[in-house]
């Protein structure tokens, strides 16, 4: 583990590559956010209950994970390194104090934990040409600043220009009993894909992003199911793929 990322799984060849970029709500002690401890344990500081699920798959022989070590609320990971959001001074209704920084400040986040997380990234898919690369996240089933605004979905599924291997996730995840999901929801691929954009539209990389609700995660047996059903839908979509 660094202070950006740590690696969980064992390297091979062809596998299958995680990335979660918002797996930890963790704030370094040298960095004073200005807000209720409270909201360090939010939706907004990390995505509850995707790192176990991104765990869990790689104790399964050709899954690799890459986890970033720092909260959203410190560096966005899933924003590009010149956006306004990458370093976010109000989320979903919360002021960050400790965001309003110089641009000398706002550099020294991003060559402190931005760039040597998507180094990492991008060596890990050039050493090991993975088949697929499966981007996780989580989302809240209702957003504090638009509560009228409803998230059903079990899961979505999320792309922008490169989409044969989501095609073939919505395909084997529609063949899970009683799952709700997304096509491009809660929220599309082609506006919100700053990471797989970088690292995988650009080379041309397979990949899938993935968005579980929150609330089905909070708890083990919800990861455990999720971490089951990604596996086996990671796995066709492998075996398709090769």
């Amino acid at each position: 583990m660094t202070e950006a990322f740590e690696i969980s799984g064992v390297p091979s060849e062809g596998g299958v590559l995680i990335v979660v970029d918002h797996a930890s709500s963790h704030v370094p002690d040298d960095i004073d956010l200005g807000i209720s401890p409270q909201y360090q344990q939010d939706h907004i500081a990390y995505d509850p209950g995707i790192a176990p699920i991104a765990r869990l798959m790689t104790e399964h022989g050709g899954y690799l994970a890459i986890l970033s070590t720092a909260s959203r609320l410190i560096v966005d990971l899933n924003r590009y390194p010149d956006e306004a959001a990458v370093i976010v001074e109000c989320s979903d209704g919360v002021e960050i104090p400790g965001n309003h920084l110089s641009a000398e400040g706002r550099q020294a986040r991003l060559d402190r934990f931005f760039t040597p997380y998507h180094n990492r990234v991008a060596a890990l898919i050039a050493d090991l040409k993975p088949v697929l690369v499966a981007s996780l996240h989580s989302f809240s089933p209702t957003l504090r600043s638009k509560p009228e605004m409803q998230r059903p979905w079990d899961m979505g599924i999320m792309y922008n220009q490169h989409q044969t291997a989501p095609r073939l996730a919505l395909q084997f995840l529609g063949e899970e009993d009683g799952l709700i999901i997304g096509d491009q929801l809660p929220y599309s691929g082609k506006d919100l894909n700053a990471t797989m954009n970088r690292q995988c539209e650009a080379i041309g990389q397979p990949y899938i992003g993935v968005e579980v609700r929150q609330d089905l995660i909070r708890e083990e047996a919800g990861q455990r199911r999720f971490a089951d059903i990604l596996l086996r839908s990671c796995d066709k979509i492998r075996t398709a793929l090769a």
